[in-house]
């Protein structure tokens, strides 16, 4: 039986990526895994007026920093000795499936099946969906069940 030894969970603060912590650290904890949440904050919105740029940035990150905060504790109260935070600026189409999975070594990707920018995938498809297409590891899609969403 194959083991996973380092999962990535790409959260952005929705409900689907709500679902895909707890599937992440659930099964984080049943491999004794390693467990990297990763926040990929889009700075391609925040403008050209560099003061409220930075203003924004310095708010996302911070926003950012508190729901990671949460779920590292989360995790670790399911039972995930091995939890790591990582929160990068940039296009997480791009960056999770390409440059942080070969950085981290990740073997599985877990991700929700939407995010909270209902307006790009309309434009680009989904990240989930490039996650899936892009990434050289497994992927796991998480939907919540019915029972979930109530």
């Amino acid at each position: 039986m194959m083991n996973y030894t380092t999962i990535m969970a790409a959260v952005d603060g929705s409900s689907q990526a709500e679902f895909a912590f707890q599937k992440a650290a659930h099964i984080a904890a049943r491999n004794d895994a390693a467990l990297y949440l990763v926040n990929i904050i889009d700075n391609r919105s925040f403008g050209s007026i560099e003061a409220y740029g930075k203003q924004f940035a310095d708010d996302s990150r911070r926003k950012s920093e508190e729901l990671m905060g949460r779920y590292e504790g989360e995790a670790k109260a399911i039972g995930v000795k091995d939890v790591h935070i990582l929160i990068e600026f940039g296009a997480a189409k791009s960056m999770i499936p390409g440059e942080l999975a070969d950085r981290l070594g990740a073997d599985l990707i877990i991700c929700g099946a939407t995010g909270t920018n209902a307006a790009e995938r309309f434009v680009l498809g989904s990240v989930s969906e490039r996650i899936v297409r892009n990434a050289k590891c497994d992927v796991l899609v998480v939907r919540p069940s019915e029972e979930m969403k109530a």
